[in-house]
């Protein structure tokens, strides 16, 4: 049994420690019966609304925190957030919990005031608050945090918090019981001190806690948002208000600027960072930024996935994509902002790792997949491309691999185009399809002689049947055009050519139990399959899991190395750590120091030592 107030008491009902507010939805369900309205005059309904903006507080700044196309540059630590601090911090909103749960406790007792007996706005309140924030709240917060870095205390209730290598706007309300109660009394004292005065109001209550979340959220967000011109023109402000640099010192040090919101009392105290402005300039400077090594240029796949990007929902993207009941309100919201990005918008950052050094980042051309289709946006979407090309060439990037449409080859001969058009390119563009390939061909057994290759001619068809006709291994090629499919048997040698055979009718395959599918299958086209047929796929999207009796491969795909770093956002239907063989391919391209581009037809004879090199850096298949 651990230490009292060390853990939360309702740990172990996982999603159902909703239920908890339970008894508060239905008070103010009641209130709203009997008022035949909005219950105003009900604080139970206060409590419940301002726990929904209090997570909007925190959801806002997280959203704001991770927005890497606005804060990249000015971002304190460098690291990312990963799984594990991910993890650790899922139930982050125990804090408001417990907090709204003592609300109703103090709002139901008989000596506090009712709603209806307060004022709405009384600035006398206000000023006794301020007064006993900076004369209570603060001094007596940092004298109870430096109290949990001592021993046991910090062991027991507060390295739990400080287990979080990178703060983020919801590590601020995450840590113990213990920890939470400090924080509510020096939250809740200057408004209590108001309301023994004859001062209280509701606009005090609403405004002081949004204040106090607002200010925790901004120190947490790792983010600099106050200018160091602002400091340097009023040297004073250095005293009244913390930065995120300043906390981020704290948490990474241990032993220093350990007060709430106003470095005074670190002042007074003698526990100021010396380097706390020095760094807060240079972060506010972007000093603190890096090029990245690798990019990945992605796009979005729908309207409804757009909200699967980090700084939209982290317990979202965290996990493989899905469709959650919970997000299709936000789908108006969701579809607004795909039409704006069609007219004002450019190429963003969406997330970032580490590997062995080099700094990898995704970057997303703002166009949803359906665009790709409409003739008119083909050559906007090129242009797109070609911009984000140009931009990390002049950066200095190493390597940018083409994310799926992005390489489709009728609309850019899979980056042929751009390496054409501008060849004394530095960075090196790749379309990771021959990494691709090699974990297609990996997936099929040993014993195989007999595969139906269906989106035969395309590039990725062409290299599969071109490789395992080499294997002698028979490859039933299906497709309408004998010129496209000559034209492929003439690339194979003499010898293997007989492997190569044209089919143009799927029941050409009702005996064969390896399908390769590069083309979407309807359910009909399905049924020509034997029982216990697998179906490797290469299509996007994938097909429909319609046959009971068959089994289904998911896309390409490798998994990260062990020693990735900060990676805590899965790439949409992935698994965590894994990532499209596309985008492992130019992983690969990187770490091996390549210096050709890999566009256009995939190179057969490279197959083989693009899977070697991958398995070689420790990628490894899902």
């Amino acid at each position: 049994m651990g230490s009292p107030l060390s853990s939360w008491p309702w740990a172990g009902l996982g999603s159902y420690k909703y239920l908890l507010y339970g008894p508060l939805v239905w008070k103010a369900v009641q209130a709203w019966r009997e008022q035949g309205g909005v219950p105003t005059g009900s604080w139970c309904f206060h409590l419940l609304l301002l726990l929904a903006l209090r997570s909007l507080i925190f959801q806002l700044w997280f959203s704001y925190g991770n927005m890497l196309f606005f804060t990249r540059r000015r971002r304190v630590v460098r690291d990312g957030v990963d799984f594990q601090q991910i993890d650790a911090e899922w139930d982050w909103d125990n804090l408001v919990i417990m907090q709204t749960l003592l609300g109703a406790m103090v709002t139901s007792s008989a000596l506090f005031p009712a709603v209806g007996d307060l004022r709405v706005w009384d600035l006398r309140g206000w000023a006794v608050a301020l007064l006993l924030h900076v004369a209570v709240s603060e001094p007596a917060f940092r004298w109870a945090h430096k109290a949990l870095h001592r021993g046991p205390l910090f062991s027991e209730y507060h390295s739990k918090h400080h287990s979080s290598p990178v703060t983020q706007p919801l590590t601020a309300a995450y840590g113990t019981p213990l920890e939470s109660l400090v924080l509510t009394l020096a939250m809740g004292a200057p408004i209590a001190g108001a309301f023994l005065a004859g001062a209280g109001s509701v606009s005090l209550v609403y405004g002081h806690i949004f204040v106090f979340d607002y200010l925790r959220c901004m120190g947490y967000s790792n983010v600099e948002v106050i200018s160091h011109k602002t400091f340097q023109a009023f040297p004073f402000l250095r005293y009244l208000i913390y930065t995120p640099t300043y906390l981020s010192l704290h948490h990474q040090d241990k032993d220093c600027n350990f007060c709430l919101f106003m470095p005074l009392f670190d002042a007074l105290g003698g526990t100021v960072h010396p380097k706390s402005w020095e760094l807060q300039k240079e972060v506010d400077q972007g000093k603190n930024d890096r090029v990245p090594d690798f990019v990945f240029l992605a796009h979005v796949v729908d309207v409804v996935s757009s909200m699967h990007v980090p700084f939209a929902f982290r317990a979202c993207s965290s996990l493989p994509w899905a469709t959650h009941l919970v997000l299709l309100p936000l789908w108006p919201i969701a579809f607004c902002i795909m039409v704006l990005q069609v007219f004002c918008s450019k190429t963003f950052t969406v997330s970032f790792y580490y590997l062995r050094g080099r700094f990898h980042q995704t970057w997303t051309i703002p166009r949803y997949s359906f665009q790709y289709f409409i003739p008119p946006m083909k050559k906007g979407i090129n242009h797109q491309i070609e911009l984000a090309i140009l931009r990390a060439d002049k950066m200095g990037v190493k390597v940018l691999s083409l994310a799926a449409l992005n390489k489709n080859e009728a609309l850019n001969g899979g980056g042929t185009l751009f390496v054409s058009k501008h060849p004394n390119l530095r960075v090196r563009v790749v379309h990771g399809n021959t990494l691709t390939a090699a974990v297609i061909l990996n997936e099929i057994p040993s014993n195989v002689k007999e595969v139906f290759l269906t989106g035969a001619t395309s590039k990725l068809g062409r290299a599969i049947a071109l490789y395992l006709c080499r294997k002698r291994i028979r490859v039933l090629m299906l497709t309408l055009s004998s010129e496209r499919f000559l034209k492929i048997q003439r690339e194979a040698p003499a010898e293997f050519q007989q492997y190569l055979v044209q089919v143009t009718k799927y029941h050409a395959a009702k005996t064969c139990k390896t399908w390769l599918v590069g083309k979407w299958l309807s359910p009909r086209e399905q049924r020509w399959a034997p029982p216990g047929t697998h179906f490797h796929q290469f299509v996007v999207p994938p097909v429909i899991e319609f046959r009971r009796d068959c089994t289904y491969g998911k896309l390409a795909a490798m998994r990260l190395p062990k020693d990735v770093q900060g990676l805590g956002s899965c790439e949409y239907t992935m698994e965590r750590g894994v990532v499209h063989a596309c985008h492992a391919g130019g992983v690969v391209h990187c770490l091996e120091g390549w210096e050709h581009h890999e566009v256009g037809a995939i190179d057969v004879d490279r197959i083989d030592v693009v899977w070697k090199a991958a398995l070689k850096h420790g990628l490894s298949p899902p």
